[in-house]
């Protein structure tokens, strides 16, 4: 049963994906990821009333985590804007290959000769992607919305790790998980809305303007279930936490299928291969680990 909660959380993750795409064409980023931020915030609002605050010496770190979610998620809805979904998606897909190599570096952790083949097939993939781009006139080299998709995948990375030392029991602060969901959108909400007022919304009219569209509401409820769904997926009997991480890498089967029949993008097929080179990474990965 908690393999098909895993499952469930992947797709969702996906249509998540793709429900950012279609409210940041021709938008205007800063309102939506408001709006995101604080649907978010309304959604966990309930979760504030039975989860411990733990003051200013708890709440200092879920802040700085806010603050890592929050640009990995700004840069990330740059990039999602201008650049396809099937280019997108096979991007952050990568983000384990980056955990592996800051737990590397960070916590001294070694890895083994299918965890090293797993890390050098996803630089493949993403060299391989790289030439996909040149199809379309995109520079992986040159190209600032590329940058900002990559930063995002780095930042959203290097915030799995920090969860590590969030909620890790033996050498962690051990946080409960809803404490830190809650607080850190809260968090987010609020400097989302100091960065409306003062850099967007005195320039609204010189900058690309904002439309509301219903799918701004579903990023936020397909993350939120989606988080929720994979959360209550841990905690079935049985659940395998490696198994559950690897099934939801594949999120972006999903978002790269709708990508090509909604979105009508482009050489899907040499980006097909990318993306099976990625999520052959994915299980060389989850075999060394395991």
């Amino acid at each position: 049963m908690w393999l098909a909660f895993a499952f469930l959380s992947a797709a969702l993750l996906g249509f998540y994906d793709v429900a950012k795409k279609h409210s940041l064409r021709d938008n205007a980023v800063i309102p939506v990821l408001f709006l995101n931020t604080l649907f978010c915030s309304i959604i966990f609002l309930p979760t504030a009333f039975c989860t411990p605050f733990g003051g200013w010496a708890v709440q200092r770190f879920i802040l700085l985590k806010a603050c890592i979610v929050l640009g990995s998620w700004l840069l990330g809805y740059i990039g999602i804007k201008h650049l396809p979904l099937t280019i997108v998606g096979p991007i952050n897909a990568t983000r384990p290959v980056m955990v592996l190599a800051g737990a590397l570096l960070v916590f001294g952790e070694r890895l083994n000769i299918w965890q090293w083949a797993g890390v050098l097939l996803a630089v493949l993939s993403f060299f391989l992607l790289s030439r996909s781009g040149r199809k379309e006139g995109i520079d992986f080299r040159h190209n600032r919305w590329i940058f900002c998709t990559v930063g995002a995948a780095i930042l959203g990375a290097i915030s799995g790790l920090y969860d590590k030392h969030l909620m890790a029991t033996d050498d962690g602060l051990g946080l409960p998980r809803l404490t830190v969901q809650c607080w850190y959108n809260f968090y987010q909400c609020i400097m989302m809305g100091v960065m409306l007022m003062l850099l967007w919304f005195p320039k609204r009219k010189q900058s690309t303007s904002f439309r509301w569209r219903w799918s701004i509401l579903l990023i936020s409820i397909f993350l939120s279930v989606a988080d929720y769904v994979y959360f209550y997926c841990l905690s079935l009997d049985g659940a395998l936490i490696s198994v559950v991480s690897m099934v939801r890498r594949s999120s972006v089967l999903v978002s790269f299928m709708l990508g090509a029949l909604l979105f009508h993008e482009k050489n899907l097929r040499s980006k097909a291969i990318d993306l099976a080179l990625v999520m052959l990474s994915m299980l060389l990965l989850w075999i060394g680990k395991n």
